[in-house]
């Protein structure tokens, strides 16, 4: 049975998330993992969120699913195995090198390849299983066949994003915030934040959701107001077709969202799951849609507001 993964932005996520059917929760380690620091969480609360799931029989994974710099490997390495020596397992990763480092240094972890390794077909997939990757991520746009293949093929266990946000690119791989802001502040560990840049412990200003204008190469403009695709989505219709291909794990993120709305989602996934697990042949989507209207309304507000106040920020700074 696939997986229902969600993420924890605080220790009160994480409580809900697991309270609500997650089989298994993902927290960020502070400065690592391509949110703002309030959605992180310092060692001490990693390792009493971890040990609240270990109560429950599940599973805490930690991202570091950001870019080190060579002289912070240091600093990953002590982190890592401050983890491994409390019990955590399982990591989130988008360095490739780190990865190895990992796998060698760390016998028995398991490694995602986060979204962000930008996996989009089967040699991706090997490639980043060769790299010590137990699973991997598969990039948003991915088709169900490719999917297929990578299971068949390749043997490393799946991970589909059901509620994400694309990106006018590929995910970690815009480097648009960083035209308007940039700054750079290293924290008491060394730790260096880069503020407009995701990629380096920063964060996404979603820069490209303000409005544009399209400007022609002798200056006239050719179009206004402009907004870049970069759109939220829920994968409602896909999951039994999901199940029924082997995916390892339903992923959903919102590290940002309210407590409630998360909790919501949850519920919401965990009950369509068990509903499909225990009767395909009579199962139908739609009075789950019906259901999911309500979600996506909630979680399109709150992220317009969530919008608003980053492009400010990034414009305003």
């Amino acid at each position: 049975m696939a997986e229902l993964l969600a993420s924890g932005g605080t220790p009160e996520m994480v409580r809900a998330v697991l309270d609500n059917g997650a089989d298994a929760v993902y927290v960020g380690a502070k400065g690592w993992s391509r949110r703002r620091a309030q959605y992180e969480m310092d060692d001490d609360q990693v390792l009493v969120s971890a040990e609240y799931a270990r109560s429950l029989g599940k599973i805490l994974r930690v991202a570091f699913n950001t870019l080190p710099a060579s002289r912070e490997i240091p600093l990953l390495l002590a982190k890592v195995e401050k983890f491994t020596s409390a019990g955590i397992r399982d990591f989130i990763l988008t360095d490739v090198g780190a990865m190895r480092e990992l796998s060698l240094r760390f016998p028995g972890i398991r490694i995602h390849a986060s979204v962000g390794c930008t996996i989009i077909n089967s040699d991706d997939a090997w490639f980043y299983k060769d790299a010590g990757a137990t699973r991997i991520v598969a990039e948003c746009r991915m088709g169900r066949e490719e999917m297929r293949r990578i299971r068949e093929e390749v043997g490393v266990g799946l991970e589909v994003l059901v509620h994400a946000t694309t990106c006018y690119t590929l995910l970690g791989r815009c480097t648009m915030s960083s035209y308007t802001r940039q700054e750079s502040r290293v924290d008491a560990e060394g730790k260096n934040h880069f503020l407009g840049s995701p990629n380096r412990g920063g964060l996404c200003y979603r820069v490209c959701l303000a409005e544009w204008n399209q400007v022609g190469e002798n200056g006239e403009t050719e179009a206004e107001r402009l907004i870049l695709p970069n759109q939220a989505y829920f994968l409602v219709d896909d999951i039994p077709a999901l199940i029924d291909l082997g995916v390892d794990t339903i992923k959903i993120q919102g590290r940002e969202y309210s407590v409630p709305l998360v909790g919501r989602m949850v519920r919401f996934y965990r009950a369509l799951i068990d509903a499909y697990m225990e009767d395909r042949s009579s199962f139908r989507i739609d009075p789950w849609k019906e259901q999911m209207a309500g979600i996506v309304s909630a979680r399109d507000g709150e992220r317009r507001e969530k919008t608003k106040g980053l492009i400010s920020e990034s414009l305003g700074a």
